[in-house]
């Protein structure tokens, strides 16, 4: 995907702690369309279901990625987020960081599962609202731990995904089908940021996330 980031990832977060915005809230997109029906954050504790699978190359992509991202700002402990979707008929996409689309767009293809890892956050959560499924449940990990979400070989769409972060703030935007891009949900510090559509039975198609 070409499309480039309206508004650096920096920026982005600091509108977020100035602001005060909670779950659910966000800088909208130029381009999003009008107010469509947002997913309904996870519950407490949801249904399991098995996970996705990705192998060492998609992890040495993630890891080259954020190394990248990293070396990018050598002298200042920048946070960072890097992922990488797993696309129906196509399989794993390349690895970006900090806000940059991944996924498809025009397509008609869906995003099956995601790859994440981060720095400096102090931990990050994911989970993932799959078809015939519904929520995943959270997959967690600290800083430099791969989390995986949605499922790989099984040929079921994400149309959700939720997003907490243990510091600062996060936010994530979503390609849906039919709509297009949502525009940024963002969430403060373990609190929940949730970005597709859930009950619609809409693929998700791409990602944004930036902390």
């Amino acid at each position: 995907m070409n499309r480039t980031l309206r508004t650096p990832a920096t920026a982005l977060c600091a509108a977020l702690l100035v602001t005060g915005l909670a779950a659910g809230g966000g800088p909208a997109r130029a381009d999003a369309p009008g107010t469509p029906p947002v997913a309904v954050a996870p519950a407490a504790a949801p249904a399991t279901a098995p996970p996705a699978t990705a192998g060492p190359a998609v992890h040495d992509a993630l890891v080259a990625a954020l190394r990248q991202a990293q070396a990018e700002r050598p002298n200042a402990p920048v946070r960072h987020i890097c992922y990488a979707t797993h696309v129906q008929n196509i399989g794993w996409q390349q690895a970006v960081c900090d806000g940059r689309p991944n996924g498809t767009e025009g397509q008609s293809l869906a995003i099956e599962a995601i790859d994440i890892i981060g720095s400096n956050t102090g931990g990050l959560c994911f989970d993932a609202y799959v078809q015939n499924i519904a929520w995943q449940g959270w997959r967690c990990g600290e800083d430099g731990t791969e989390i995986l979400i949605g499922t790989t070989g099984q040929s079921l769409r994400m149309e959700a995904y939720a997003a907490s972060i243990a510091t600062n703030g996060i936010c994530a935007d979503a390609y849906v089908q039919d709509y297009g891009w949502l525009g940024f949900q963002c969430a403060a510090a373990q609190k929940v940021a949730v970005a597709g559509t859930t009950g619609q039975s809409r693929r998700l198609e791409a990602i944004e996330i930036v902390v």
